[in-house]
C-alpha cells in the first residue's frame, strides 16, 4: 500500500482531557504509535511551592472534580509523613469512607456514561439510556449516593473542603450518615445487579502481558495505605517508589511518562490491578461476585477492566455501610503538630489508579518542593504499547472504524487528562 491516510477525530467526549493518536503505516507495519497529550501544562507542582501546607489538600483538589479526594488523600498522608503526624483510628475510618463515596460516584460515571456505550455501538451516554434506561437510571442513583456521601463528610460533592492534615475540620454528626444508612443497602443490592450487567457484556478476546502495579495491604482492601506490589513479585514500602518507577519527557506530550526505573518499561495501574493484586481482600459479597460472574484471576484484559470497577463500586458500598452503621462522632477532629523541616511521601488508590505524592517543607511550614504522578501519566506509556499491539487486529479499509476501536481500548483506561471532554485525535498515515 502506497501513499499516506490521515484520520482525524478532532472531538472524542467520554473522556476527560485533550489529546491525540498518531499512527504511522509503512505498507503493513505498523511504524509509529504516538499518544500526544497537547494540553498546556496546569503546573500544580509550581504553584505548590511557597503556600503554607494548610493549603495544598485544597488546592490539589482542584486537579480533579471527579475524583478531588484522591488528591486530597494522597497530599495529606504525605504532608502528614512530613510532619510525622500519626492520625487516629477513627480519622483513618473515615477517611476510607470518604473514598468510599468517590469510588462509588467516579466509577459508576465512567460505567454508564463513559464506557458502557462501547459494547453496544452507542456514541453517548444518552443514547445507550434510550436503549437500557432502567440501567442507566440505576447507575446514576448509584452515582448520586456517592455524591451525596462526599457532601456529608467532606461539605460539597465536588471539590471537598472538610479534609485537612491531621483529619478533619470538623466531623460529621452521627443523624446525616444514618439517613444514608436504608439508601446505601439498597445500592449494595443495585450494584451487584450492575456488575452482573456489566459483566455479561461481549468483550474482545485480547490479553496483554502487563505488568500491573497497585497498593497492597495485609488486611484491607487498599484505598489510602499499603506498599507497593506487582504481578512480577515487586513489593517495596511507597518511600520506595521513586527507586522503581520515574517519570520522563516525550516529544510528543506535554504531559510526563512513567516506567520502570531500569528500562523505561510500561506498567498498569487501575481497577484491574488492584482485584488481581487484591482479590482476597475485596469485601465478601464482591469476592463472592467476582467468582460468580467469572472474572478470571489474573484478568490481562483490558476491556474487562469494566468489570473490576464494578466490582469496586459493590466493595465500596459494602464497606461504606460497615462504617455507617458503627459510626459515633468522636474527638479530637484532628490531630495538632507544629510546622517543621522536612519531606514526606504517600500514595493512595484514585479510582484510575494509584497516585504518588511528595512534598518537602521549610520550618515555617512552607512547601518548597511538590512532586506529582497521576494514575494517568503512569498509564500512557503502556496505553500507547497497548495501541501498537491492537492496532493489526483492528486495522482496514475505513479508516473511522479504525479510529472508534482505538478509542474503545484508550477508554478502557478512565484517562484523566484534565477536566474537559475532548481526548484523542487520530491521524493515521499510510506510506
Amino acid at each position: 500500500m502506497t501513499g499516506e491516510r490521515r484520520i482525524r477525530v478532532p472531538a472524542l467526549s467520554r473522556v476527560e482531557g485533550e489529546g491525540g493518536l498518531f499512527v504511522r503505516i509503512r505498507g503493513d507495519r505498523i511504524d509509529e504509535v504516538k499518544l500526544t497529550i497537547y494540553e498546556p501544562p496546569r503546573l500544580f507542582e509550581a504553584f505548590l511551592r511557597g503556600r503554607p501546607l494548610e493549603d495544598v489538600p485544597d488546592i490539589t483538589a482542584r486537579i480533579c472534580g471527579i475524583c478531588p479526594v484522591a488528591y486530597q488523600m494522597s497530599s495529606t498522608h504525605a504532608l502528614e509523613a512530613a510532619l510525622g503526624v500519626s492520625i487516629i483510628p477513627e480519622i483513618r475510618t473515615l477517611r476510607r469512607l470518604l473514598y468510599c463515596g468517590e469510588w462509588i460516584e467516579s466509577h459508576c460515571l465512567h460505567i454508564h456514561l463513559l464506557h458502557a456505550p462501547d459494547f453496544f455501538g452507542a456514541d453517548s451516554g444518552i443514547e445507550l439510556a434510550r436503549r437500557f434506561p432502567d440501567e442507566v437510571a440505576r447507575g446514576l442513583r448509584l452515582k448520586k449516593l456517592g455524591n451525596e456521601l462526599l457532601e456529608v463528610l467532606g461539605g460539597r460533592a465536588i471539590h471537598p473542603i472538610n479534609v485537612a492534615v491531621g483529619g478533619f475540620y470538623r466531623v460529621p454528626r452521627r443523624e446525616p450518615l444514618l439517613r444514608l444508612l436504608p439508601e446505601f443497602e439498597r445500592g449494595l443490592e443495585a450494584a451487584v445487579e450492575m456488575t452482573r450487567w456489566v459483566a455479561s457484556f461481549d468483550f474482545p478476546d485480547y490479553t496483554r502481558p502487563y505488568e500491573m502495579v497497585a497498593l497492597q495491604h495485609p488486611d484491607e482492601y487498599p484505598m489510602n495505605e499499603g506498599d507497593v506490589a506487582s504481578t512480577n513479585g515487586l513489593r517495596v514500602p511507597v518511600a520506595e517508589y521513586e527507586r522503581q518507577f520515574e517519570e520522563f519527557q516525550v516529544p510528543h506530550s506535554t504531559a510526563l511518562h512513567s516506567g520502570r526505573v531500569d528500562d523505561h518499561r510500561a506498567y498498569h495501574v487501575g481497577p484491574l490491578a488492584r482485584v488481581n493484586l487484591n482479590r482476597n481482600r475485596l469485601s465478601p459479597t464482591a469476592r463472592r461476585l467476582a467468582d460468580e460472574v467469572g472474572l478470571e484471576h489474573p484478568c490481562r484484559n483490558p476491556f474487562r477492566a469494566i468489570v473490576a470497577r464494578a466490582l469496586e463500586v459493590v466493595h465500596a458500598f459494602e464497606e461504606a455501610i460497615g462504617i455507617l452503621r458503627a459510626y459515633r462522632p468522636f474527638t479530637p477532629s484532628r490531630v495538632a503538630y507544629e510546622p517543621r523541616a522536612g519531606g514526606g511521601c504517600a500514595a493512595t488508590e484514585a479510582p484510575r489508579g494509584l497516585l504518588y505524592h511528595r512534598y518537602a517543607l521549610d520550618d515555617r511550614g512552607l512547601v518548597t518542593f511538590a512532586k506529582i504522578v497521576p494514575p494517568t501519566s503512569q498509564n500512557q506509556r503502556q496505553m500507547e504499547e497497548d495501541l501498537r499491539d491492537w492496532l493489526p487486529l483492528v486495522l482496514g479499509p475505513d479508516d473511522a472504524e479504525t479510529a472508534l476501536q482505538c478509542e474503545r481500548l484508550v477508554r478502557c483506561y478512565d484517562p484523566c487528562i484534565s477536566c474537559s471532554t475532548h481526548f484523542l485525535t487520530l491521524t493515521v498515515a499510510r506510506e
